[in-house]
């Protein structure tokens, strides 16, 4: 039976949600102009998503996907390089293996987001994802894992037992955000709402980067929640994909507007990365 744990009694927002459209080709999403180049077309409608904020014993990775951590870090500068390489990165190195209990772990590069307001963010892929997905597909997911150890004398080891991938999400600006995060809670999602599509990003270089991503079709069982204002000693943290679970990606997620959010609030930035977690 399906978990009730989106309770009526929950407090909630009603926001609107891009899905995929049905499409009989595989959809292309350019995370830096999708309204003009994505080949995909985009579904949206209104959802309720539950306040997780106070509730969160409701909310954990081993259940719904997604669970929020108190986490102080000593970045002082989100924006500065040196600090996200030289700080942020071992921190979160730490922080997945305290959560997880793996043995090895591989953190990519944090990526630094803005809401649509801000509008002079000077880095690539900067705005928030608007539409819902998960950032690997099955292939892509198991292509990064055997990448991240391939120099490893051990890769077998890690690769010949459990690996799984997760998103560590930081909101850097104060509260409210104009732009939260919101999640599915994956035991409420199916195969057949999954249709595996690309991502095109821009790198470092200026060249693009295609990758493969789960995108979501629309269903009225899915059950969305949320974390209402976040602060920088908080991440919240959600399963992407597990090779001990491979029958579902983990945890559906998407950046909406949150119709309560004082039209003053400060833009919202975020700090995000994802992690791989191998238990060899």
């Amino acid at each position: 039976m399906r978990p009730e744990i989106m309770a009526n009694s929950m407090n909630h927002v009603v926001a609107n949600i891009n899905y995929l459209g049905r499409t009989s080709e595989r959809p292309l999403y350019f995370s830096e102009a999708p309204d003009s180049k994505s080949a995909m077309r985009l579904e949206p409608h209104d959802v309720p998503i539950a306040d997780f904020r106070n509730r969160r014993d409701e909310a954990r990775l081993s259940t719904t996907g997604f669970e929020l951590i108190e986490h102080r870090s000593k970045v002082t500068d989100f924006n500065s390089d040196e600090q996200l390489w030289t700080v942020y990165l071992p921190e979160m190195h730490e922080l997945i293996r305290a959560v997880t209990g793996a043995a090895r772990t591989h953190v990519t590069p944090p990526i630094l987001r803005w809401s649509e307001r801000e509008r002079h963010p000077n880095r690539e892929n900067s705005r928030p994802g608007r539409i819902v997905h998960v950032d690997y597909s099955h292939g892509s997911f198991h292509t990064g894992a055997k990448a991240h150890v391939h120099e490893d004398p051990d890769r077998e080891r890690w690769l010949a037992r459990r690996y799984a991938a997760f998103n560590i999400w930081r909101a850097v600006s104060p509260p409210p955000q104009d732009c939260p995060l919101a999640f599915i809670d994956r035991r409420t999602t199916r195969e057949a709402d999954v249709v595996e599509g690309d991502v095109v990003t821009r790198t470092g270089n200026g060249s693009d980067s295609r990758y493969g991503t789960s995108f979501y079709t629309w269903s009225p069982d899915h059950r969305w929640g949320y974390f209402s204002n976040m602060t920088r000693d908080e991440v919240a943290i959600f399963l992407s994909f597990d090779s001990a679970d491979q029958a579902l990606p983990g945890t559906p997620h998407s950046a909406f507007d949150d119709p309560t959010c004082p039209t003053d609030a400060c833009p919202r930035a975020s700090c995000e990365l994802r992690a791989y977690a191998y238990w060899g």
